[in-house]
């Protein structure tokens, strides 16, 4: 990983990026990598009765903030949540622009199995648009019927924590009873990510695209 020095976090919506990988950006900006963070919709219609429309821009920023990336790498798009696949091609062109823009040695995307109509099509744009580049898919267990993981990071405790702190600044979806946004579930599944590699914790991926240059 030496020359993975920018990388590039997609996510369909605020806190995908923190859920599928939060661990894996702690890690690599505690490392001096490069970290940005593309999410494409703050979810407006499904924000909870009561909350400001754009509560999860708010959070998502705090989130950030805890995992480290800086102000100017975090880049948030507003297209409508659950219409992504009306909007493929404006979604697409967005991806080209950042990889012009931003030049990543590894992306981020959702996995393929993902089965959420927004994260298929971060997944298919995102590989279109990245087809040259290293690539990842992060796991989101309540989206996926199944997943291939092929690919491992290993994190310590400080790790974990920094992701679980990112996750509790999105309040608004742990007052809505997300059953996963909550320590007790990111610990498991770290735990399990890290007897499946031989570590205490880690995180797993599919591997979809890699390149050795």
């Amino acid at each position: 990983m030496k020359d993975v020095e920018r990388i590039l976090v997609l996510g369909p919506h605020t806190d995908d990026g923190e859920f599928g990988c939060g661990g894996t950006i702690a890690k690599f900006i505690e490392e001096g990598k490069d970290v940005y963070y593309a999410t494409f919709s703050i979810a407006e219609e499904s924000v909870p009765e009561g909350l400001p429309k754009d509560i999860l821009l708010h959070e998502v920023k705090a989130a950030s903030k805890v995992l480290g990336i800086a102000e100017s790498h975090l880049i948030n798009f507003r297209f409508r949540v659950r219409h992504f696949p009306q909007f493929r091609q404006d979604i697409l062109e967005e991806l080209v622009r950042l990889r012009k823009e931003i030049n990543p040695d590894l992306v981020f995307v959702p996995s393929s199995d993902d089965v959420h109509q927004d994260h298929q099509t971060i997944y298919m744009e995102g590989l279109r648009a990245f087809k040259f580049k290293r690539i990842l898919g992060y796991e989101m267990p309540w989206n996926n019927q199944a997943i291939t993981t092929n690919a491992y990071v290993h994190l310590d405790e400080a790790h974990v924590k920094t992701k679980i702190d990112s996750i509790a600044c999105y309040q608004s979806q742990i007052n809505a009873g997300r059953n996963y946004a909550n320590e007790e579930f990111v610990r498991s599944l770290a735990r399990t990510r890290g007897v499946q590699s031989g570590t205490r914790y880690a995180e797993a991926f599919q591997m979809i695209r890699w390149l050795i240059t």
